[in-house]
């Protein structure tokens, strides 16, 4: 696991001093080897966490035997071997980088359709003057451009582009993605907070050529759907433990010690149990908190006593993760709001302590239907519900706090952006009419989540949303989550359950295989019992939450006061300051429920007010 970064340009050549700072603000994510590349149009950066082959023939910016392409690479890819294999490349290291670049000297940027992994690249043809970018097909790399008047840049972090006065001076706040961050708690792909500013698209590949930059798909996720699901459960449980399997013994293809993240929950136990099968003394890594009012850390070390791992339990306290809340600012480079960064940050850094690289369950809730999302899905498609939608909303807002968060859930606009509508008040956020109410220029821009129709089949409410999951919330949220809170410590982690055979296969499966008898991911569970008894799953899921209501209500209460006043709502210009006042009264007069959006509204200002470079709210530190 890496990070690079590039320049490109006919017009200006970048100095040696502004790519060195580009490549050093990310060093982070790389701190094993530095290394550089330039001529007249070019200049390529790259930081190396050395995973596979750890000698320095395997640093970057790597050159290609023939002399032509230069690469920086971000990743793996796990079916490397394969490829070598099948184009008979002669080899001088053990890397997959190599892999990938010398592919692509054979064969051109279609071979990208071939990679299995996760993923960001450039490779640059010295000959040609030609760049080429491209992102896996998930999107679990991170991969962002700049773009303006013949002028490209590229990095692995959006702060590694602003080290370029060029850019950090050309760049604006883009006001309309705000709405977009109130509404999910994360910007978009292809959005960024900044204009000129973009998310590369996962499953595209990009060709840089005469100034201009063409962007095209090599794997999306409709292209997967199949006109008929998959009913059979015998035949489709003996698939997907097959391919579980499989993706599972390819993501332990490691150099340098390495683990998993194990939760206790159905996901990162069924990665474990196969990891633990396949090589014996794992290392498994879990977090607790000793005020939590459920504390799921002594089940994930029941999972590793029947699985025999060498378990590594962390047990913190909620002061030590309030002390990283400065960080979500500083890590993200753009507002970002999902309150779990804070753990993954912490189970991160005491992980680092002992492995480089681990195993995470990203991907089974919603491949498999885990959230309760997918039951609000199911509701709201039903004809009488959308017909008394309004009617069962003012009752539920009658009676008590659950049954008020749950009324917003039949306020939705449009049949068209119920997916997203579903997400947001499942996360506590803002419903669309909300964010008219609170932004003080409200621009009516098109909402991009609906989920195109499929000519394979008729998809139901439950797909649909699952969809939106994946090309969204998973993507955007949970991996940038994820792939930040760890690379801060130069940590890699791996997601078997997101090979993208595993997401094909998952997508096509019957929906009474992931829903069945009142069961969530049913069909996962049955090739999970196949390795741990059921009995150790026999209790409710809580799932893993901070008690950021209560830090709102005491620690965090100050900092509600200081960047959620009057004047600091001013400051920024973004917000109405009477709606957010009145926000805050009635979360403090005891709606709790609302706790999420005056997260949200806080981390927002926070970042609004760092980007303005305004000392007025203290930096927060316990």
């Amino acid at each position: 696991m890496c990070g690079f970064c590039g320049y490109y340009s006919r017009q200006n050549k970048l100095s040696d001093d502004i790519l060195e700072k580009m490549t050093l603000v990310i060093k982070h994510r790389g701190p094993d080897a530095t290394g550089f590349y330039t001529n007249k149009n070019m200049a390529m950066g790259h930081v190396r966490l050395s995973i596979l082959d750890l000698s320095a023939q395997s640093n970057q910016p790597m050159l290609s035997q023939n002399k032509r392409y230069v690469m920086v690479y971000n990743g793996e890819v796990y079916n490397f071997k394969h490829i070598a294999q099948a184009l008979s490349l002669s080899l001088k290291t053990t890397s997959d980088t190599e892999v990938v670049l010398e592919a692509f000297a054979k064969k051109g940027i279609e071979i990208v359709s071939t990679f299995n992994g996760m993923f960001a690249a450039s490779i640059y043809d010295t000959v040609d003057d030609v760049t080429y970018l491209f992102r896996d097909s998930i999107g679990i790399k991170p991969l962002f451009y700049y773009e303006y008047n013949g002028t490209f840049a590229f990095a692995s972090e959006i702060k590694a582009l602003l080290q370029i006065p060029e850019i950090s001076q050309h760049v604006s706040i883009n006001s309309e993605v705000i709405s977009y961050y109130m509404h999910l708690g994360y910007i978009p792909e292809p959005l960024t907070i900044y204009n000129h500013i973009y998310k590369f698209p996962s499953g595209h590949y990009g060709t840089i050529k005469n100034q201009k930059m063409v962007i095209k798909p090599f794997w999306t996720i409709e292209n997967q759907l199949q006109k008929e699901v998959i009913t059979d459960e015998t035949l489709a449980k003996a698939q997907l433990k097959e391919l579980i399997e499989n993706s599972v013994q390819q993501c332990l293809i490691s150099d340098v010690p390495y683990g998993v993240f194990l939760s206790g929950g159905t996901d990162s136990s069924l990665v474990s149990a196969i990891a633990q099968k396949y090589i014996g003394n794992l290392n498994t890594f879990s977090i607790g908190f000793h005020e939590a009012k459920y504390n799921e850390a002594p089940y994930a070390k029941a999972i590793s006593s029947y699985l025999k791992t060498n378990h590594h339990e962390f047990i913190v306290s909620f002061s030590d993760a309030l002390s990283f809340i400065d960080d979500m600012t500083n890590l993200y480079d753009e507002p970002f709001c999902d309150a779990s960064a804070i753990p993954t940050m912490l189970v991160s850094k005491l992980a680092k302590q002992e492995v480089s690289m681990v195993l995470s369950g990203d991907g089974g809730d919603e491949l498999f239907w885990g959230y309760g999302s997918y039951h609000w899905a199911k509701r709201l498609s039903n004809p009488f519900i959308r017909i008394f939608r309004y009617p069962l909303s003012q009752c539920f807002s009658l009676l008590n706090n659950r049954a008020q968060r749950a009324s917003y859930l039949f306020q939705y606009p449009d049949t068209s952006l119920i997916p997203s509508h579903i997400f947001s008040q499942e996360q506590y956020l803002f419903s669309l009419n909300e964010i008219k109410n609170l932004l003080l220029d409200f621009n009516s821009i098109p909402f991009p989540f609906a989920i195109p129709s499929s000519d394979k089949r008729i998809l139901s409410a439950v797909e649909i949303q699952s969809l939106f999951d994946l090309r969204y919330y998973l993507k955007d949220d949970l991996l940038v989550k994820t792939d930040r809170a760890s690379m801060k410590y130069a940590l890699e982690v791996r997601v078997p359950l997101l090979d993208k055979n595993i997401v094909s296969f998952a997508i096509n499966l019957a929906p009474s295989l992931k829903q069945n008898h009142g069961i969530d991911k049913y069909l996962l569970k049955q090739v999970l019992f196949d390795y741990i008894p059921p009995s150790y799953f026999n209790r409710p899921k809580w799932g893993f939450a901070l008690p950021v209501a209560l830090w709102l209500q005491n620690e965090l209460k100050p900092l509600i006061m200081d960047y959620l006043s009057e004047s600091a709502l001013k400051q920024t210009g973004i917000l109405q300051p009477l709606s957010v006042s009145k926000l805050i009264h009635q979360f403090f007069s005891g709606k709790k429920y609302l706790y999420g959006r005056i997260w949200n509204l806080l981390l927002l200002q926070k970042w609004l007010i760092h980007y303005n470079e305004t000392a007025m709210p203290k930096k927060f530190s316990i």
